[in-house]
């Protein structure tokens, strides 16, 4: 039996070689079209591969249900966009973190904490405009004023870096980088609106 969103399939379990075939047949119903898969239950527990296409090897001559569980892409991206918010109060603390470790002389482990401020700050810019891709159809002043300000600083905290003044470097952070991190739970609002509306459009 193969089960999505609570609702039994045509589909049958013994019409497939292996979990992976099954999978991508069920992946081109036209129920999932906008929706993402959140979880893969085989006979009651969890499946989530340890390594790529670890379904392929698993036989469906064992298995007697596959459930797959999905959400609408929106409703996903509404939810990245609260993560989002948690992201930023971990930059916001980082920039206070690195700041205060430099100012105490600390150098070693301020620049280590220093640059997985960086990867997180990357990572986030990165996951904000692929929402901002997929989602968003305005141009936002709010956003590439604060892409604008947020690259401006990189460049500059670069330049601070190379002359190794450790003391500029914490004020820069402490003086300009939280605060510019503070204007991005605007435009993560005016991200998550556009989401809204165009769930609705």
């Amino acid at each position: 039996m193969i089960v999505i969103d609570g609702t039994s399939s045509a589909l049958n379990v013994n019409n497939f070689s292996n979990l992976e075939e099954l999978l991508v047949r069920v992946m081109e119903e036209s129920s999932l079209d906008n929706r993402v898969v959140t979880d893969v239950i085989v006979d009651n527990e969890n499946f989530s591969e340890i390594y790529p296409h670890q379904a392929e090897d698993i036989t469906t001559s064992n298995i007697a249900r596959v459930e797959i569980v999905s959400v609408p892409v929106h409703d996903m991206a509404v939810s990245i966009t609260r993560e989002l918010y948690k992201v930023v109060r971990v930059m916001h603390e980082g920039g206070k973190h690195v700041a205060e470790l430099f100012r105490q002389a600390d150098d070693g482990e301020a620049l280590e904490v220093y640059q997985d401020l960086l990867d997180v700050t990357r990572d986030f810019l990165t996951m904000i405009g692929v929402l901002r891709n997929e989602f968003s159809l305005k141009k936002h002043i709010v956003f590439n004023n604060a892409v604008e300000e947020i690259s401006e600083l990189f460049t500059e905290m670069s330049d601070v870096m190379e002359n190794e003044d450790w003391i500029l470097l914490a004020d820069i952070l402490e003086y300009e980088f939280i605060p510019a991190t503070e204007k991005w739970k605007k435009v993560i609002a005016t991200i998550r609106e556009d989401i809204r509306d165009s769930a609705k459009g």
